[in-house]
């Protein structure tokens, strides 16, 4: 099995409960705050772990309490986390989350140290310019678009380069480079899907989301795994969840039928609890 390297964002998700989304410059009481483990790329790479995958994170926190939490709940998964820069004087990301009655979200992202990634800190893990020992045949680079664009294509360049998949969530969307795009698979939501078009950029593979009603891999269209609705908590998180056991079993060696319905499992079990993660809390 190979292994999944993620490349992305650590955040401390800050989450209260509404019974509905406020207007435009209207004010409405929230319920509870709690402080949880977040960011896409922590959400995908402990999705990973649990997915049963050998697990490295790269990215950076700020040098606070809740950045360091983050740091040991990781270990304590089993993920490597030597390629997780601490940064002083930074705060770590936070994202800030409402989630109504209906289980639905709302997220601002605040990226702090997520913005400071950068190619230098992808040395650690051989993903620099000179790959050679790190990531190779087998191996999954994972990586989404809440760290600098530059950092995310360097990165994509040179695994690609030592002939490791690449897979890359466009969310939040921004137009990939066309040589990174075509390098890739490329994983997005039908909302990112109209963007992506709109480019004009063409991927390497396009998978396309639809949450319960499934997904779309180069037009071929699997079904998904619809949950009732009295059994839906929270979606924050679900794509993440879906993305993190994609890459853990194409790092396995599954073909995509098989791919997908894992990918599928994960993201449905992710709305039947609070928070992005199981067991959230930081």
């Amino acid at each position: 099995m190979g292994r999944v390297v993620v490349l992305g964002s650590l955040n401390v998700d800050l989450v209260t409960s509404v019974e509905r989304h406020p207007r435009p410059g209207e004010t409405v009481l929230g319920e509870g705050l709690h402080r949880y483990a977040g960011g896409k790329g922590g959400n995908q790479a402990v999705a990973a772990a649990a997915a049963g995958a050998a697990v490295a994170m790269v990215g950076a926190v700020g040098d606070d309490e809740g950045g360091q939490a983050y740091l040991r709940r990781l270990e304590g998964r089993g993920i490597d986390v030597s390629g997780v820069r601490t940064l002083a004087g930074h705060a770590s990301g936070q994202a800030w989350i409402t989630v109504d009655d209906g289980g639905e979200n709302a997220i601002v992202v605040i990226p702090g140290a997520n913005a400071e990634v950068s190619p230098p800190d992808l040395s650690g893990l051989g993903l620099g310019s000179g790959l050679g020992s790190g990531l190779g045949s087998g191996d999954v680079l994972l990586m989404q678009l809440e760290i600098p664009l530059a950092t995310v294509a360097r990165a994509a360049r040179a695994a690609h380069s030592a002939g490791a998949r690449v897979v890359i969530n466009a969310a939040p969307y921004a137009a990939l480079p066309p040589d990174v795009a075509a390098l890739a698979d490329v994983v997005v939501n039908e909302h990112e899907a109209l963007l992506l078009a709109d480019s004009g950029v063409v991927p390497g593979s396009l998978l396309v989301t639809f949450g319960a009603a499934g997904c779309d891999w180069d037009g071929e269209r699997f079904e998904g795994m619809p949950v009732p609705d009295e059994e839906v908590v929270d979606t924050t998180g679900a794509g993440d969840a879906f993305c993190g056991a994609l890459a853990a079993a194409l790092a396995d060696g599954a073909d995509r039928v098989e791919a997908v319905r894992r990918a599928s499992v994960a993201g449905a079990a992710a709305v039947r609890h609070a928070g992005a993660q199981v067991d959230p809390e930081l």
